[in-house]
C-alpha cells in the first residue's frame, strides 16, 4: 500500500467517525424531543434505528482492527486509531441511552415533577458530545479540556435534580394518607431517576471521547484517569 492511501484511510476513518457521532447526535436529540412531546411514534424511530448505529459502529470497529493488523500504525497514528476505536465506543453507548429515553417515553405516566429540567440537562450534555466531536476534528486541546470542565456542572444538576424528586416523594407524596396509586407513583419516579441517571452517563461519554481526543492529540493521559 503506497503511504498516499494509507493516509487516505486514516482521513476516510475520522470522516467515519464524525458521520457516526452526527447520526448519534441526532438520535438523541430526537430522543429527547420525544420525551418532551410525549411523542410515542417518534420514540419508536429513535428504539427502531438502533440497529443502523450498531451496524455502524461494527464497520468501523473492523476499519480499526484491519488498520492496525494490517498496517502496523507507529506513533501518532497508533494513537489517532486508538482514540478512534475508543470513541466509536463511547457513541454507541450514547445511542443505546437515546434508546433507553424512547423506552421511557413510550412507558411514561403522569408528571409528576415539571420543574425538574430534564430538557435542560439533555442539551447540556448533548452539547457536551458535540464539543468533543469537535476536539476530535479539530485537534483542538484546549475544548477537550472545557468538556471535563463541564462535566462538573452537570453532575451537580443530575445531583440537584435527583435529589429534589426524592425529597419532594418523602415529604409531600408519602407523607400522611396516600390519594394516588402507590405502584404508578413510583414507577413514574423510577423513569424520572433513571432518565436523568442515563443523562448523566452521555455527560460521562462525553468526557471520554475529550479524553481520548486529548490523549490522541498531545498523547497525554490527563482526563482518562
Amino acid at each position: 500500500m503506497t503511504r498516499e492511501s494509507y493516509r487516505a484511510q486514516l482521513e476516510q476513518l475520522r470522516e467515519d467517525v464524525l458521520y457516526m457521532s452526527e447520526v448519534v447526535t441526532e438520535r438523541f436529540r430526537t430522543a429527547l424531543s420525544a420525551l418532551e412531546q410525549r411523542d410515542e411514534d417518534t420514540a419508536w424511530d429513535v428504539i427502531e434505528g438502533d440497529g443502523e448505529i450498531n451496524e455502524l459502529y461494527l464497520d468501523l470497529e473492523q476499519d480499526c482492527i484491519d488498520l492496525l493488523a494490517l498496517q502496523q500504525p507507529v506513533a501518532s497514528d497508533l494513537r489517532f486509531i486508538a482514540a478512534s476505536f475508543k470513541i466509536i465506543t463511547d457513541l454507541e453507548r450514547i445511542a443505546d441511552l437515546a434508546t433507553n429515553i424512547g423506552d421511557y417515553t413510550l412507558e411514561a405516566g403522569e408528571e409528576r415533577y415539571p420543574d425538574v429540567d430534564v430538557q435542560g440537562i439533555g442539551d447540556a450534555v448533548l452539547g457536551m458530545v458535540e464539543d468533543a466531536m469537535r476536539a476530535y476534528a479539530d485537534e483542538d486541546v484546549d475544548r477537550c479540556r472545557a468538556v471535563a470542565r463541564l462535566d462538573d456542572e452537570v453532575d451537580a444538576s443530575c445531583e440537584h435534580a435527583s435529589d429534589g424528586v426524592v425529597r419532594n416523594l418523602i415529604e409531600t407524596e408519602l407523607d400522611g394518607p396516600v390519594d394516588t396509586d402507590v405502584n404508578a407513583l413510583m414507577d413514574d419516579v423510577s423513569r424520572l431517576l433513571l432518565t436523568i441517571r442515563d443523562l448523566e452517563r452521555v455527560g460521562d461519554h462525553a468526557v471520554n471521547i475529550a479524553a481520548r481526543a486529548l490523549y490522541m492529540i498531545e498523547n497525554d493521559d490527563e482526563l482518562i484517569y
